[in-house]
C-alpha cells in the first residue's frame, strides 16, 4: 500500500479486534461507504501490519456482523448498510405520481441547506480541496459542451458536500437518498439543463457555495444551498405548468377543429 492509505498500523494486544475496531469506525465515519471494495488482502494486511490470518479473522467477523460483503475471486465490500430507501413497488408508485417529486425536493432542501451550513464550519482542508477539484470539474465540462462528465460532477459535488458537514448520519442517510437521484427516480438533470439559461445558473450556484464552505461563511452557504434547491425547485413547477396549459390548449383546438 502506499503512503496516503487510509488504514493505520494496529496494536499487537488484539491484532484481529484491533482490525476490526479501524474498518468499523472508517465505516461509521463515511469513510467507506457501502459497496465500496475494500484493498486486497495483501494491501491490508501491510498497511495494518499484520499478518494476512489475522485479517482474515477480523473480515470473517465484520462478515457475521454484516458490515462486509466477503466475494470469492473478487474481494471484500461494504455491505449495504441503509437498506433502500424505498421498495422498488414503492418507487414505481413515486414515478408515477409527481406530486411525491416536490416531496423529495422539499427534503433534500431541508438537508443539503444543513449539511452545507455544518460544512462551512467544520470542513478540513481535505475537504476543500476536494470540493475545489470536482467543481473545476464541472466547469470544465460546462466549458467543453460535456455533459456527461458534467452530471457526475454535480453528482460528485452534493455527496461532497454532505461529507465535509463531518455529521455522519447525515453522510449515510443522504447517500440513500441521491442513490435515487443517481437513478432518475425522480427527475433527470439533464433535462432541467435544457432550459434556458438554466445549465450556466446552476454552476454558478455551486461555485457560490463552494466558495461559502471553504470561506468559512456558514450564513452565505446556507443561502447557496437553498437558492439552490428553490431554483431547482420552480425551474420544475414552471416547466410543468407550461405541459399543462399545452394540453389543455391542445384539447381546446381538438374540440374547435
Amino acid at each position: 500500500m502506499s503512503d496516503t492509505s487510509p488504514f493505520e498500523p494496529v496494536g499487537h494486544e488484539s491484532v484481529a479486534d484491533a482490525a476490526i475496531e479501524q474498518i468499523e469506525s472508517m465505516i461509521v465515519d463515511g469513510i467507506l461507504k457501502e459497496g465500496r471494495k475494500l484493498p486486497s488482502e495483501r494491501e491490508l494486511a501491510e498497511a495494518m501490519g499484520i499478518s494476512r490470518p489475522k485479517l482474515r479473522e477480523a473480515l470473517q467477523v465484520l462478515e457475521t456482523r454484516g458490515l462486509i460483503n466477503v466475494r470469492h475471486g473478487e474481494g471484500s465490500f461494504v455491505a449495504s448498510l441503509t437498506g433502500n430507501a424505498m421498495s422498488p413497488a414503492l418507487l414505481a408508485l413515486y414515478a408515477r405520481h409527481g406530486s411525491a417529486f416536490y416531496d423529495y425536493l422539499e427534503y433534500r432542501r431541508e438537508q443539503e441547506v444543513f449539511a452545507c451550513r455544518l460544512a462551512a464550519m467544520r470542513a478540513t482542508a481535505p475537504d476543500k480541496e476536494r470540493l475545489r477539484e470536482i467543481l473545476q470539474k464541472m466547469i470544465t465540462a460546462w466549458e467543453e459542451g460535456d455533459l456527461e462528465t458534467g452530471k457526475q460532477a454535480d453528482f460528485d459535488l452534493h455527496v461532497a458536500m454532505v461529507d465535509a458537514s463531518q455529521n455522519t448520519t447525515l453522510i449515510h442517510m443522504m447517500a440513500s437518498v441521491y442513490d435515487l437521484t443517481r437513478q432518475g427516480v425522480f427527475y433527470n438533470r439533464d433535462f432541467l439543463r435544457t432550459l434556458d439559461g438554466a445549465g450556466k445558473k446552476l454552476l454558478d450556484q455551486h461555485i457560490e457555495i463552494v466558495e461559502a464552505i471553504c470561506s468559512g461563511d456558514p450564513k452565505r452557504a446556507e443561502d447557496a444551498a437553498r437558492a439552490h434547491m428553490d431554483f431547482v425547485e420552480e425551474s420544475f413547477r414552471q416547466t410543468q405548468a407550461q405541459k399543462e396549459r399545452e394540453t389543455r390548449a391542445a384539447k381546446r383546438r381538438q374540440l374547435a377543429t
